[in-house]
């Protein structure tokens, strides 16, 4: 049975593989506002936060990277990461205009591999080929020690969840 979102009620399908709590984080490398390839997920010195979301350019997704921008900067051992299917050009107008630079906003438009590694891509529907909401919170070990699907793709993540999982994660 295919995994789902919603958008406005709706149910929206997902395509790509469902990484869950507890499973390996896969290894994605993608370009940030400057073109330089970041590798996310797998193991690593730091705990992280990765926010999955449509795009920069809704009002929803522009709150939660602030939120996540202001909030994260108070988290030791830990590096952020937004991806969305934004070019890196119109995602580093954004962090611009907007003051973003306690985490790395990257671009997910060339080959959609995080979103089909960690199955949240929108399969169906106005917004197909974007990403759903989604937070993954990986440890220092690479496993993902906790997981949101947003329900509703035009609602804000359980922010205070999401930060007291990685919080937890760069303490060990």
């Amino acid at each position: 049975m295919p995994v789902t979102t919603k958008l406005k009620g709706q149910d929206v399908a997902l395509y790509g593989n469902q990484v869950n709590v507890g499973d390996n984080a896969p290894v994605v490398t993608l370009p940030n506002t400057s073109l330089e390839e970041i590798t996310i997920g797998g193991a690593g010195d730091k705990a992280q936060l990765i926010i999955a979301v449509p795009s920069l350019d809704t009002p929803v997704c522009a709150t939660e990277t602030r939120k996540f921008n202001e909030e994260a900067a108070k988290v030791e051992n830990a590096k952020v990461f937004v991806v969305s299917m934004d070019l890196p050009f119109a995602a580093g107008r954004f962090c611009s205009t907007e003051g973003v630079k306690n985490l790395d906003v990257l671009s997910d438009y060339r080959e959609k591999c995080f979103s089909t590694q960690y199955g949240t891509l929108i399969a169906e529907g106005v917004l197909r080929g974007l990403s759903a909401r989604a937070i993954f919170v990986i440890g220092k070990n690479g496993k993902v020690s906790y997981k949101e699907l947003v329900p509703e793709i035009t609602q804000e993540p359980n922010y205070e969840a999401a930060l007291a999982a990685l919080k937890e994660a760069a303490s060990q």
